[in-house]
């Protein structure tokens, strides 16, 4: 399990659930169009207030990217992000179990911090920063900088 109800600030419920996502994939790409995911996420019951988010497997793309990590609902209750190219083994390296739980970490708080209203950090030592390589990734840090702290919304 992630360590994430210490920056969130409220409790955390783990609920194994599998989506029906047929149409979200798309065969050429071989890959699964994030927006549908989250869609559904989105529609799943919760308490008010409550914030979802989705670990997947799957690799993920949106129709203008060749790849996504996650994505979220801005100021929104879903957020999804995926571990395919968060793993070593997607770049033919060794496992990296450790590393995988630290890549997985800085994705699912930048995810959430967007479903807080927050938008990416100019500084390459926040978790906002914008990651368009798992190098990106690798170099950003794991919390928010006290300026993205600050503006989030709870």
């Amino acid at each position: 399990a992630l360590a994430l109800p210490e920056h969130m600030g409220g409790p955390c419920d783990v609920a194994r659930k599998g989506l029906v996502a047929r149409d979200a994939y798309d065969p050429a790409r071989r890959q699964f169009h994030s927006t549908k995911l989250l869609e559904r996420l989105a529609a799943l019951p919760s308490s008010p207030g409550a914030k979802i988010l989705g670990i997947t497997e799957v690799d993920l793309f949106i129709p203008i990217l060749t790849f996504v990590f996650g994505e979220a609902q801005v100021r929104g209750p879903a957020a999804l992000f995926s571990t395919a190219r968060l793993r070593q083994e997607y770049y033919g390296l060794p496992a990296d179990e450790a590393l995988l739980y630290e890549r997985s970490a800085k994705e699912a708080l930048h995810e959430l911090g967007h479903t807080q209203g927050l938008f990416h950090c100019r500084l390459h030592a926040c978790v906002m920063h914008y990651s368009n390589s798992i190098e990106d990734v690798d170099l950003k840090g794991g919390s928010w900088c006290p300026e993205c702290f600050a503006r989030r919304s709870d």
